[in-house]
């Protein structure tokens, strides 16, 4: 399967579940959103938009129920790495290079940049999926999370739900433009995964020396 057809798929479901309980639809689907079920935004909001230009949804009543999903899923994605995910690491870390030192070094890094990495993160395809679990698991303070994944999730949810009342009943091109970027999101990603297992294993075999 490609990933247009999953891609196409996910369109679907997304219609379908809007078009069967709509604003709650729109609420379930951003929960999903934004935990580690990879439901691109760019499938839910732009629809709902196109929804807002036919008159059956209102702008302000799509935004809410958007962002109180993100909000939502992002704080079960929290919790899960606040909970399981450093009982993980603890437990069965030294399977997939990671310790108690990468434990300390996640808490530092959002104690220190936890705002802008939160936000930013909100804007970039693949990375919001996943951001708010190494939150979770760096113990961000979760007013700083909250506050900051509200903003960051209600502005991007505002630039999807209004391309998509701009372009109305072509809507679903907003996904054409977004395929390329997240490929490119997640190639990166792949070498950012490669380069920590290369500096982990160099790293500890320059321990035992």
């Amino acid at each position: 399967m490609t990933l247009y057809t999953l891609l196409e798929l996910m369109a679907v479901f997304a219609i379908d579940v809007i078009s069967a309980i709509g604003y709650l639809g729109v609420f379930l689907l951003m929960v999903m959103e934004s935990m580690v079920i990879p439901i691109p935004s760019e499938l839910i909001l732009p629809f709902a938009g196109f929804l807002i230009s036919r008159g059956d949804f209102t702008f302000t009543s799509v935004i809410i129920a958007g962002s109180l999903g993100s909000i939502v899923g992002s704080l079960i994605s929290y919790y899960m790495g606040k909970y399981g995910g450093n009982a993980f690491v603890i437990k069965y870390g030294k399977y997939v290079l990671l310790d108690v030192e990468d434990l300390k070094k996640a808490e530092r890094w959002f104690e220190k940049r936890g705002e802008y990495t939160i936000f930013i993160s909100r804007f970039i395809p693949v990375v919001r999926h996943l951001i708010s679990i190494p939150a979770g698991i760096g113990k961000m303070d979760i007013k700083r999370f909250c506050l900051y994944t509200i903003v960051g999730a209600s502005m991007w949810n505002f630039i999807l739900v209004y391309a998509g009342y701009l372009l109305g009943e072509h809507w679903d091109k907003i996904k054409h433009y977004s395929e390329p970027v997240s490929l490119s999101v997640a190639a990166v990603l792949v070498i950012a995964f490669v380069w920590f297992v290369y500096r982990h294993l160099r790293d500890k075999l320059a321990a035992r020396r």
